[in-house]
C-alpha cells in the first residue's frame, strides 16, 4: 500500500519519463502503460498486464529482466500489440502459458506460433483443444515447474470455471489466475467442463497462498487491476463461503 501512495503521490501530468525516473530513485520497479505493477524493488521478475479485445481479457507477459526472455500468457485478439509491447521492452517471447482454452483466451495463439514456433504450455486436461499445434504442446500436471530464465513458474491445476483451467505462481509471490479467481469474484462454472464443486475446492487451495500473494485476474472486472490473496479472503464473496452447499447454492442458485 505504501508503494501505492507513493506511486499516486506523482502528478499525472508529469511526462512519462518524469514519473518512471522519480520511481526509479524510490526503488520501485515499474512498467508504464497507465498502471502500476506491484514488482519487488530491482527485482529480475518481469511481468507486464496489459488489456486486450471487446471482452476485457488480460494478457500478461511474464519474464527474466537479466535474460530478456518472457512467455505470453494467453495469447488473445491483438497478439501483435503483445509481442510489439515486449519488443518495446526489449524482450524476445518464446512461447505462452495456458490458463485454459475458451476462445477468448486462445484465439490468437496460431498468430503467436507464426512469429516465434514457441511452446504452448498447457494443462493436459485441455491440449487435445488446440488442434493442428502438436509439435509446440508440452503438455503440464498441477504442481510441474518451468524456468524463464530464473524466474519459476508453478502451474497450479484449478479445475471449476474448465476442466483443465490451471493458474500460474510467479516467483511464490505473484498468481496469475485466468477465469479461475477475480476480483471479488469466480469465474462461470456453467459452461461446458464447468464445475462448482470443483471450483470451491480450487479457490480453497487458492485462498492457503500467502496473504501477500499479489493476484492478477484473467479480466478486468473490477475498479483495480490487481488485488492480493489476502484481500480476496476478506473481501471476495466466494472465498468467505465456509462449506460446499452454501457456495453452490451462492454461485449456482441451487
Amino acid at each position: 500500500m505504501y508503494q501505492n501512495q507513493l506511486v499516486n503521490a506523482i502528478p499525472h501530468h508529469f511526462k512519462e519519463y518524469r514519473r518512471e525516473q522519480t520511481l526509479k530513485w524510490w526503488g520501485i520497479d515499474a512498467d508504464f502503460d497507465g498502471r502500476y505493477y506491484p514488482f519487488m524493488a530491482r527485482s529480475v521478475l518481469y511481468l507486464r498486464q496489459m488489456e486486450l479485445g471487446p471482452m476485457q481479457n488480460f494478457v500478461y507477459l511474464v519474464g527474466d529482466r537479466e535474460k530478456k526472455e518472457a512467455l505470453l500468457v494467453d495469447p488473445a485478439w491483438d497478439v501483435k500489440a503483445a509481442l510489439d509491447q515486449a519488443a518495446k521492452d526489449g524482450f524476445l517471447v518464446k512461447g505462452a502459458l495456458i490458463t485454459h482454452t475458451h476462445f477468448d483466451h486462445v484465439n490468437g495463439l496460431e498468430d503467436l506460433l507464426r512469429a516465434t514456433d514457441g511452446i504452448v504450455y498447457v494443462h493436459k486436461e485441455e491440449a487435445e483443444f488446440l488442434r493442428g499445434m502438436k509439435k509446440n504442446i508440452k503438455r503440464i500436471e498441477g504442481g510441474e515447474k518451468i524456468q524463464v530464465g530464473s524466474v519459476e513458474v508453478t502451474f497450479l491445476h484449478t479445475p471449476g470455471h474448465t476442466r483443465g483451467s490451471q493458474c500460474f505462481l510467479v516467483n511464490e509471490k505473484n498468481l496469475i489466475s485466468g477465469d479461475t479467481l477475480f476480483i471479488n469474484a469466480c469465474g462461470r462454472c456453467d459452461l461446458p467442463g464447468g464445475d462448482a464443486e470443483e471450483m470451491y475446492r480450487s479457490l480453497n487451495r487458492l485462498a492457503s497462498l500467502d496473504e501477500s500473494t499479489v493476484l492478477y485476474p484473467g479480466h478486468n472486472y473490477a475498479d483495480d487491476a490487481t488485488s492480493t490473496v489476502g484481500d480476496e479472503k476478506k473481501f471476495n464473496p466466494y472465498l468467505k463461503i465456509s462449506n460446499l452447499n452454501d457456495f453452490l447454492k451462492f454461485r449456482m442458485g441451487q
